[in-house]
């Protein structure tokens, strides 16, 4: 299905006009009838009353069927937004598609189409429908008739989070927004069903494939490239190629509907709650374990330094024994976790 653009129908305030005109004229000619007819019924029969009555009832019939079809055109005048779009059938038939702001006039007889007016979504440009509290209100809730223009704003659409399994089949929570627009109103309106439900599902099945080939955190041995080469990809860690690559495949399945992709975004990635506090533990235990490898590399240099400095100073010679000794105090006095209690020893070393 291609999209035919509709040119030349920006006529709207012409046919409004002419009509206007048209009714009044017709509806003047109506009253001078029924008023020719009326002295021609008072008056003494005549063969000039006889013409009089009926040139009145020749002026009255053309105008009462004026009037009952010159309000037909009417039918057929639209006012189109900034950024909408109305796609036209006739009788069944795809006629074309107007789009760009302006008061048009198109055949009465054709109809608008739009699978989605009344699907709402958890989306910008989805509005719940109102609610009915009285009879009032249920009146006025049901004579409102579903918006038949298509929006070519840019929406996003944020869908509900998912629980999904990594490569390493852990469960994660993950929940994304994604900014779209209709770049093809015919496609969106013909190829599927209902374009907006469509790109909804597209955007969770593509989530799904996307995310089994990441690991929640950099993981050893884990090629998320598919070049056979293990890398450091992770859902959390690198969040801009994911969401590059669910863009993508989302793209790839949403251009029969006419859609475009501009942008994909993660907005929430957490591991599933039945192992967050192990994964935490796990988190805090491999940062434990860094600080210490750190810690333990400071000291070490620091020992090191001092032993240099004594040595090359000449202030106290040291055998191995009382250098092991001196290595110990000041690797506790370094590495622990808490500060150092002094001791002082008044005594001979020896």
């Amino acid at each position: 299905m291609q999209e035919k653009i509709l040119t030349n129908k920006q006529h709207g305030m012409a046919v409004l006009l002419g009509c206007i005109l048209v009714l009044i004229l017709a509806l003047v000619g109506m009253i001078n009838g029924i008023v020719m007819m009326e002295n021609a019924s008072n008056d003494l029969i005549s063969t000039v009353d006889k013409a009089s009555e009926t040139a009145g009832l020749a002026l009255f019939i053309p105008s009462l069927i004026v009037l009952c079809v010159a309000w037909i055109p009417l039918v057929g005048l639209r006012v189109l937004k900034p950024q909408e779009a109305l796609v036209l059938t006739l009788f069944g038939k795809y006629i074309g598609t107007l789009k760009g702001e302006g008061f048009y006039a198109i055949n009465p007889f054709c109809a608008a189409v739009n699978p989605a007016a009344t699907t709402k979504l958890n989306q910008s440009g989805d509005v719940k429908a109102p609610t009915a509290i009285s009879l009032e209100g249920a009146v006025n809730a049901a004579m409102v008739l579903p918006d038949k223009k298509i929006s070519l704003k840019i929406m996003t659409l944020n869908n509900n989070r998912q629980k999904i399994n990594d490569c390493l089949g852990n469960p994660v929570e993950i929940g994304i927004a994604v900014t779209w627009r209709v770049v093809d109103t015919a496609k969106a309106a013909f190829n599927v069903d209902n374009y907006k439900e469509y790109l909804s599902l597209q955007c969770d099945s593509a989530l799904r494939n996307i995310v089994r080939l990441y690991p929640y955190d950099v993981a050893p041995g884990v090629d998320t490239t598919g070049d056979g080469i293990a890398d450091e990809g992770s859902l959390r860690g690198s969040s801009e190629v994911v969401a590059s690559r669910i863009r993508d495949e989302i793209q790839s399945r949403v251009d029969e509907a006419g859609i475009e992709i501009v942008e994909a975004r993660i907005t929430y990635l957490a591991y599933a709650p039945e192992i967050a506090a192990v994964m935490l533990q796990r988190q805090q235990a491999s940062a434990i374990i860094d600080a210490r490898k750190m810690i333990v590399d400071g000291a070490v240099g620091m020992v090191e330094m001092a032993l240099e400095r004594l040595n090359e100073g000449g202030m106290v010679n040291l055998d191995e024994e009382r250098k092991a000794a001196m290595v110990s105090n000041l690797l506790v006095v370094l590495c622990g976790n808490h500060d150092a209690q002094p001791v002082v020893n008044t005594s001979s070393l020896y």
